[in-house]
């Protein structure tokens, strides 16, 4: 649910470039409460994390601290030692290594222990990290001796209070492998069914593909905790120059990770375009584009659709593009159901590459909690000519502009899964879709005319036998639909639809097509957007 209101009146009960006083108690158990205090020992006595005095920590008083900054001046994250974190590049950061013995809970239980990464050149603030238990929290204070160093000489340059950029919750005890991340502006990221990261999210999005300047506000400060039940409790101070937040996260493995978002959010300034439970990918090449990747991969990306449920309960699958400038799309919608940039495609043969393992990136859905009412999810693509850049953006761009002095509640959930949780059921979805010239194969090409495959499979397709009177129905926003006609693909379950288009004119295309029976829909809406080639 989103709910808005003037920053004086929010209630306590709302259920809702890229790459302080607080008080009150948590429901810890006593072993846990002593395990953490245990972490106070003198600095020199074992291998543990320096901790602060004990405070007493809740929502409410977080959500205050958050309100109270958003009526004073921002002011800008430190930076410490600029000049040396300047120097401290991928391949620099990559050898200074946290040390497994100074992990926060490194004897709890599963899913712990939480190691912590240094300052970087990419994230070159640090933020404050708490530890939760009791009740109270506790700063955990930075030390130079938490990091193997590996001969870079930075722990001697560096001054001792650098601070953490960010930390990760490990897959166990003595494994190397994290399904939790928190680093860099308000970004996140969980592993999914495969064990493996891929697309990330973000606390929020500002003006993001807007006319004025887009912003990256931060989580400046962490409180981390364990509830019951094994899941990993994180709440944030969000800090920006025209919004702040308070933030609460809990994530537990199953099939990948499920994560419940609450978030109550104070406008400093007016903002232009406020994106909610915003989703960050890669899209550079995969079946559809092959000619654009110079790399002998076959595909390279992150996510390959853009997945909607709308309000009326229609579904829609949008292939990616890699287009040739930005573009930025909305699609409108009234208490959506949900949305996701989803990696359908996760055959190890499509991909060929057993180092970053694309076919195992996980899907990531959104699921709102409650009605966020009128709006529209909003696609933002950029041109991109590698692997390295975060170019594909997804959000929920709510109807009502956010002014200064608003107060946004909302809450939703995330998914990091595959297969998909809300893969379509009732209607059979898209698994492929390939471009090429127009005309017969084999036969020359027809001028200004090209040819679209379209793959589907699953719901009422399933088992169907062989027959000839399913229909695409396909509609264009300019130009002429050519030759259209559906066959199953012999030896699959895969229906595949087949037209041509003459695109009458430059610029973009914009087409629409699903499979149709006599009056029975039988697939989701296939959504694209086409940029023909010059002639």
């Amino acid at each position: 649910m989103i709910r808005w209101a003037p920053v004086m009146t929010w209630k306590t009960n709302v259920p809702l470039s890229r790459r302080h006083m607080l008080g009150a108690s948590l429901p810890w158990t006593l072993g846990f409460a002593a395990a953490v205090s245990a972490l106070a020992a003198p600095a020199g006595a074992k291998k543990e994390l320096v901790l602060g005095p004990a405070r007493p920590f809740n929502f409410d008083l977080l959500r205050v601290r958050a309100q109270e900054l958003s009526r004073k001046a921002y002011v800008e994250p430190r930076q410490p030692a600029p000049d040396i974190v300047r120097t401290m590049n991928f391949d620099v950061s990559q050898r200074i290594q946290f040390r497994p013995g100074f992990a926060l809970w490194k004897n709890g239980p599963p899913p712990l222990p939480v190691r912590f990464f240094p300052v970087k050149q990419v994230v070159p603030y640090s933020v404050n990290i708490n530890a939760l238990a009791g009740g109270t929290s506790r700063d955990i204070l930075y030390r130079p001796s938490y990091f193997d160093w590996n001969g870079t000489g930075l722990d001697k340059r560096l001054p001792h209070d650098l601070g953490f950029s960010g930390f990760r919750v490990m897959n166990g005890h003595d494994v190397e492998r994290d399904w939790l991340a928190f680093q860099g502006a308000s970004y996140f990221r969980a592993s999914g069914s495969d064990d493996q990261y891929g697309a990330s999210a973000r606390g929020i999005a500002v003006n993001t593909s807007a006319s004025s300047r887009e912003e990256f506000p931060i989580f400046s400060e962490f409180w981390i905790g364990e509830d019951h039940g094994g899941a990993v409790t994180v709440y944030a101070l969000l800090e920006g120059r025209s919004i702040t937040g308070a933030y609460r996260f809990t994530a537990r493995r199953d099939n990948g990770v499920i994560m419940d978002i609450h978030a109550d959010l104070f406008a400093r300034a007016d903002i232009e375009r406020l994106g909610i439970a915003p989703l960050t990918s890669m899209f550079w090449y995969n079946e559809s584009n092959r000619l654009q990747g110079d790399d002998w991969r076959p595909q390279i990306h992150d996510s390959d659709g853009l997945a909607l449920w709308t309000g009326s309960g229609e579904r829609i699958w949008r292939p990616l593009v890699n287009p040739p400038t930005v573009q930025a799309n909305s699609f409108v919608d009234d208490n959506p159901k949900g949305f996701g940039l989803m990696q359908r495609d996760r055959d190890f043969n499509d991909y060929q590459d057993d180092g970053t393992f694309y076919n195992k990136r996980p899907s990531m859905w959104v699921e709102p909690r409650g009605k966020w009412g009128e709006g529209a999810v909003q696609l933002v693509e950029i041109p991109t000519d590698d692997e390295t850049h975060d170019n594909i953006v997804a959000y929920w761009l709510p109807k009502q502009r956010v002014s200064a002095g608003t107060h946004v509640a909302l809450d939703y959930r995330l998914y990091w899964q595959d297969p998909s949780p809300f893969l379509p059921r009732d209607v059979g979805y898209v698994v492929a879709t390939r471009i090429g010239r127009g005309g017969i194969v084999g036969g020359p090409a027809v001028a200004n005319t090209h040819k679209f495959v379209i793959d589907f499979e699953g719901g009422p397709l399933t088992g169907m036998a062989p027959r000839y009177d399913i229909v695409p129905v396909v509609t264009l926003s300019r130009g002429k639909v050519v030759h259209p006609y559906v066959i199953k693909v012999v030896g699959t379950e895969r229906w595949r639809a087949v037209f041509d288009v003459m695109a009458g004119g430059p610029g973009p295309l914009n087409m629409r097509c699903y499979l149709r029976l006599a009056d029975k829909t039988l697939s989701e809406t296939w959504l694209y957007q086409y940029f023909p080639p010059a002639h």
